[in-house]
């Protein structure tokens, strides 16, 4: 029997999913579900493909398909509700974004941490670059990577073990 807590928190998930998921049109069940397994994704692991997605809705024992993963965090990504980045073999990682404000990561290439910046430098060079090129409807990905101080090399020098 699931607690209170849980219980509140499931419905306050599938309340949030059933909102956002309206943002991108049609509602379906299968689009809520992935919406719902990107934000628990997102406050355990953060950014994930949608592979890993997939692999743990099917452990769940949803019958969501890896297409309706694709389609569905591709349009997520497009409404601004997901940020995309991609890893060192280029594959698309997705987060759920709760706001509409778009944020920048510096991700650890060894163990995938991502720590959110502020990102105010590079919005004010990208508006930069629009007022001074002419262009407008202006879009940018901004990727850091590096790795992270527990993946590297120890307050000695030497490499971790």
């Amino acid at each position: 029997m699931r607690s209170y807590d849980t219980m509140t928190a499931g419905t306050n998930l599938q309340a949030t999913a059933t909102q956002e998921i309206s943002l991108l049109g049609r509602f379906t069940q299968q689009r809520a579900t992935v919406l719902e397994a990107l934000i628990e994704a997102e406050e355990s692991e953060g950014f994930v493909s949608a592979q890993s997605l997939h692999t743990r809705l099917m452990a769940a024992g949803s019958p969501v398909g890896l297409s309706t993963v694709y389609r569905t965090l591709s349009a997520l990504a497009e409404a601004g509700r997901a940020d995309v980045v991609r890893d060192m073999h280029g594959e698309r990682l997705f987060r759920y974004r709760p706001g509409s404000d778009h944020r920048h990561y510096l991700i650890c290439t060894e163990c995938g941490v991502s720590v959110t910046l502020a990102s105010v430098m590079v919005e004010n060079w990208a508006a930069g670059v629009a007022r001074t090129s002419g262009f407008t409807a202006v879009r940018h990905t901004v990727e850091l990577t590096g790795i992270c101080p527990d993946c590297g090399p120890s307050a000695e020098g030497s490499p971790r073990d």
